[in-house]
């Protein structure tokens, strides 16, 4: 029997994060950057009072941000433009494992632990996002970090996916070590999320623009009750900008997408995939893939694993309604979880667990695909103009442009 709405127990439920963090700052509120909606781009829903994953209570987000050198490329030195997301989905402090599933638009990249998890339908610990070529430590510092944790299980494998950044930063130097990961995982919070060329966003393009990390989340109402569906998303696909859409606009053609461009002249870029900005000669060649996303999808609604693995395909329509095709040289893997049935996920006992609705889920893949939507534009608007490895400039998306194309 569903339970009936406390429409004063939601009220406090969904916007505690909000209040908690509100109360836990020393130090007067600084003027809040831009985001999507901000900028006029229409989206469809109800945002949470965070318009982010945290809504989810119990959910945490951490960063670690490396930025380091300017010039030519130097294998292990940098210059170093990256780092490393973290998402505890109960919280730093639980050791209690959420279901989960996953699902896969396009598979040229990784996700750890993921045929673990299409076997047992739990996720354990928390999950990563980084960097293409520091996956293994960050799943390795996970492991150790479990272990101090007291985990409850002889072996760990935990789930860190990644997108290539190696555009602007030295990706084959692997500068993301193991205290870094711990930074991340000790800092996480359950306030607002930091958004774009930050943690393992640090060095991605989106959409034809510097892209990043982005989050967004909305309620939704079945039985009498509502649910929160949080998103975050590393966005790191379409490096041209090609067919993008934002709203109900086709802005390829009226946005300056793809403008990326090497700074210096005296460098001969060692990935030579764009002009100079001076217009100077330059053998350019082609770059090898197009990015990735990934895209994390976090309810409370007690969504059980098969549900889970079928509410984790809904990113790839949010991905449509913003132009894209998921290009061949793409990864675009996306992940889901629930913290609903907290207390009742034992492996070594029977367990009695509250089942959504299976003729509901329409709400939750409603909402997981607006959030993800926004959540993607989000990054996109966040981040600002990065100049990286071998003094190439990833622009940001023009915000006051922006505005222009959808003022009323």
């Amino acid at each position: 029997m569903p339970r009936p709405i406390n429409k004063r127990r939601l009220g406090f439920y969904v916007s505690l994060p909000a209040v908690l963090w509100a109360l836990s700052s020393a130090t007067p509120l600084a003027a809040e950057p831009d985001r999507a909606r901000a900028l006029g781009i229409p989206f469809a829903g109800d945002p949470g009072p965070l318009n982010g994953i945290t809504d989810v209570m119990g959910v945490e987000v951490g960063h670690k941000t490396l930025i380091s050198g300017e010039g030519p490329l130097v294998r292990g030195v940098g210059p170093i433009r990256t780092g490393v997301t973290v998402i505890h989905p109960r919280g730093k402090a639980s050791t209690e494992g959420v279901y989960g599933g996953w699902f896969t638009l396009n598979a040229s990249g990784e996700m750890t632990g993921t045929t673990w998890l299409e076997e047992r339908g739990l996720i354990d610990g928390p999950i990563g996002i980084t960097n293409t070529h520091s996956v293994g430590i960050v799943r390795d510092a996970f492991v150790g970090w479990m272990v101090d944790q007291k985990w409850p299980a002889l072996w760990h494998a935990p789930i860190v996916a990644e997108t290539y950044d190696g555009a602007l930063n030295d990706i084959n130097g692997q500068h993301v070590k193991r205290p870094h990961v711990y930074s991340a995982l000790e800092q996480a919070t359950a306030g607002p999320v930091t958004e774009g060329a930050v943690g393992g966003g640090t060095g991605m393009v989106c959409n034809g623009f510097k892209g990043g990390i982005g989050t967004a989340s909305r309620i939704v109402s079945v039985a009498d009750q509502s649910y929160v569906v949080g998103v975050l998303v590393q966005c790191n696909y379409n490096w041209g900008g090609k067919s993008l859409r934002l709203g109900d606009q086709w802005v390829s053609e009226k946005l300056p997408v793809g403008e990326h461009c090497y700074t210096d002249p005296s460098i001969a870029p060692q990935n030579p995939w764009f002009p100079y900005c001076s217009g100077a000669e330059l053998d350019k060649d082609s770059p090898t893939r197009d990015g990735s996303i990934i895209v994390v999808v976090a309810t409370d609604a007690p969504i059980l694993p098969h549900q889970l693995n079928r509410l984790a395909k809904r990113p790839a329509l949010a991905l449509g309604r913003l132009g894209a095709i998921s290009n061949p040289g793409s990864g675009d893997i996306f992940l889901a979880f629930s913290t609903g049935n907290a207390g009742a996920i034992n492996e070594d006992q029977f367990n009695k667990v509250e089942q959504f609705p299976n003729n509901a889920l329409d709400t939750l893949f409603r909402g997981t695909v607006q959030a993800t939507e926004e959540a993607i534009v989000n990054a996109m608007v966040a981040a600002d103009t990065v100049t990286g490895a071998d003094g190439l400039r990833v622009h940001r998306l023009p915000h006051d442009e922006v505005r222009e194309l959808f003022a009323p």
